[in-house]
C-alpha cells in the first residue's frame, strides 16, 4: 500500500481538561484511537491539527505529538500573545505552522492574523493555516496572494462562494486541504477537480478524523473520490515538502 500522509486530523486526550468552544466539548479521541482509525488507511505520517475546541494552550498538542514520534508535525492555535521566543520555542519542538480560526465569528480579525502570519514566519519560519469561510478573504486577496507559499487553506475553504478565492490562491502557491467533505458549503468533486486543474500541487489529504460537528465523519470512499480526480500526489508528495516531512 502507498503511504499516506494525513494532512488534518485531531486528537482529543481525556486526560486534558480543553475549554471547549462555545459550550461545545468534543469526545475523546486519544493517540492509540487515532492510530488504530489511521492504520488500515496507510497513514504513515501526518499533521496534528489544533481545533477550536482546544483553546490557545499548545501543551496537549505538544504531548499528543511527542506520543505520536516521528513523521508527525504540528499545526498551533494562533495565540496573538505569543512572543518570538514562544514561536521559535514551537517550531523547535516539531510545530510547523499556526492556524487562524476565523469561522463561525471565532478568532482575530483578519488584518490582524496576517499581522500575525508575517511575524510568525519572519521570526520561527511558521506557516498559516486559515479555517475561514474563503469568501470573506476576498478583500484580502492582494495581500494573500503575497503570502500564498506559505499559505494553507482549511477545507476547501468551507463555501461554493468562496471558491473563486481558493482558486486563486491556489493558483498563487497556497496549499488547499482536501478535508472536511461532510462539513462543507461546496460541490466537493467539482471544487477538487477545478483546483487539480488550475494547481495541481495544490491539494493536500486530510482525514479530519474525529469530524467533530460534522455533517457526516471522514470515510475512506472521500479517498476515492480524491484520487480519482487528483491521483496519488494529495496523498503525500504534495504534503511531504511542505511540512518536512521524509
Amino acid at each position: 500500500m502507498t503511504p499516506v500522509l494525513d494532512a488534518h486530523f485531531h486528537v482529543f486526550d481525556p486526560a486534558a481538561a480543553l475549554p471547549g468552544d462555545g459550550g461545545y466539548h468534543p469526545p475523546a479521541f486519544s493517540v492509540a484511537q487515532y492510530r488504530a482509525a489511521a492504520a488500515p488507511l496507510g497513514v504513515a505520517g501526518g499533521v496534528l491539527v489544533a481545533a477550536s475546541t482546544h483553546g490557545l494552550d499548545p501543551a496537549p498538542l505538544l504531548a499528543a505529538l511527542e506520543e505520536l514520534g516521528p513523521r508527525f508535525v504540528a499545526i498551533a492555535a494562533a495565540d496573538p500573545s505569543l512572543t518570538d521566543e514562544a514561536l521559535r520555542a514551537l517550531a523547535a519542538r516539531g510545530v510547523r505552522g499556526l492556524r487562524y480560526i476565523l469561522y463561525r465569528g471565532a478568532g482575530l480579525e483578519i488584518g490582524a492574523a496576517l499581522d500575525m502570519a508575517d511575524r510568525a514566519h519572519a521570526v520561527a519560519g511558521l506557516h498559516a493555516q486559515f479555517y475561514a469561510d474563503a469568501a470573506h478573504l476576498a478583500p484580502w486577496l492582494g495581500r494573500l496572494r503575497g503570502m500564498a507559499g506559505r499559505l494553507v487553506i482549511d477545507h476547501l475553504g468551507m463555501t461554493e462562494a468562496g471558491l473563486p478565492v481558493v482558486l486563486e490562491l491556489a493558483a498563487a502557491g497556497a496549499k488547499v486541504k482536501a478535508t472536511g467533505f461532510g462539513r462543507v458549503e461546496l460541490p466537493v468533486e467539482e471544487a477538487l477537480r477545478r483546483i487539480a486543474a488550475v494547481a495541481p500541487r495544490a491539494l493536500i489529504f486530510g482525514t479530519d478524523m474525529p469530524s467533530t460537528r460534522a455533517r457526516r465523519p471522514f470515510a475512506a470512499e472521500d479517498m476515492d473520490t480524491l484520487r480519482r480526480i487528483a491521483g496519488e500526489a494529495p496523498f503525500w508528495e504534495n504534503a511531504a515538502d511542505f511540512y518536512g516531512i521524509e
